[in-house]
């Protein structure tokens, strides 16, 4: 968690920005200001949105779905666990899914009878059971399905099989496209793997998914996760060899273990590398901290930038 928010606050004041002018002006450390007027240290809603995730996933004891879009939808009306208080720089398939989500409540609400201040504090599990959570659109392939993962291999890691499942539903609620759910399931596994205590060559061993195959419930990837899981992003040049910080949800999975590859076993070096890359600086770097904090622990963490 640490790790997701160092980097997102790391890359928030440059987002957006091109490769090029990164080139020429590198981050080496935390600064203020850029594109959201952000104090240092301040986090976007990369962070924000796994803290509502890591909210649930403590408030209910469980991994339930419809208490985590209601917490989406506080942080996205009312600044729910933003730096900030207030929601800013949020995804267009977020936005999208938590419209469609504030609809069929509405809908629900007068199915089922329900008052419009209970609809949020929804508990009851057959009334549960019959709400459709999965809000977004088909073809909904972004990075922000990714970027808030890590409570969620946290919470379940010593069940594997529950994490990386729950792992691909966290992403689907709002990027229904399966290669966001694949995506999340790929690197749910990664961090669940880094957590029990298994080495860097076995993360990146190409064969990673085969040999954990029972933890997917022998499902398969889409090809495009599978061609990532089986290295290609293992490309020395990064940037030069094609790698980018986008914003879709594979070339953000390849940034990020690309940053981790090459990282040289330091977090600072692996987590400025992946917002160097240019665009989506804040949630490439969020994505590779979430693995790279769970494989090297908070204490390997650089403290001058975690006390800030």
């Amino acid at each position: 968690m640490f790790g997701m928010a160092l980097g997102d606050a790391l890359g928030a004041h440059v987002e957006f920005r091109p490769q090029q002018y990164l080139v020429e002006h590198p981050v080496q450390d935390l600064q203020e200001g850029g594109t959201w007027g952000l104090k240092k240290g301040q986090f976007t809603d990369d962070t924000s949105m796994g803290l509502c995730l890591a909210n649930s996933l403590i408030a209910r004891r469980d991994f339930v779905a419809y208490d985590q879009l209601v917490r989406y939808k506080w942080w996205s009306k009312h600044g729910y666990m933003s730096s900030t208080g207030q929601c800013f720089d949020i995804g267009a398939a977020t936005s999208q899914s938590l419209r469609e989500f504030e609809r069929r409540q509405q809908s629900f609400a007068t199915k089922h009878h329900i008052s419009l201040d209970q609809l949020d504090s929804l508990s009851n599990p057959d009334l549960l059971a019959k709400f459709d959570v999965n809000c977004s659109e088909s073809g909904a392939a972004g990075n922000g399905a990714l970027m808030r993962l890590a409570p969620v291999p946290l919470f379940f890691y010593r069940h594997p099989t529950e994490a990386v499942e729950f792992s691909g539903v966290s992403g689907i609620i709002t990027h229904g496209d399966q290669k966001a759910y694949d995506a999340c399931r790929y690197y749910g596994a990664l961090i669940v793997a880094a957590l029990r205590g298994e080495t860097k060559a076995q993360l990146l061993d190409n064969n990673f998914y085969l040999n954990h195959k029972p933890w997917f419930n022998n499902k398969p990837l889409t090809q495009d996760v599978m061609n990532v899981a089986q290295g290609s992003y293992k490309k020395p040049g990064g940037y030069r060899d094609g790698i980018r910080g986008k914003g879709y949800i594979i070339n953000a999975l390849e940034a990020a273990l690309w940053a981790f590859c090459y990282d040289e076993n330091s977090f600072e070096k692996g987590v400025l590398d992946a917002v160097n890359l240019g665009d989506d600086t804040d949630t490439t770097a969020a994505i590779y901290g979430q693995l790279a904090g769970a494989y090297y622990g908070y204490d390997k963490l650089p403290q001058k930038w975690v006390k800030q």
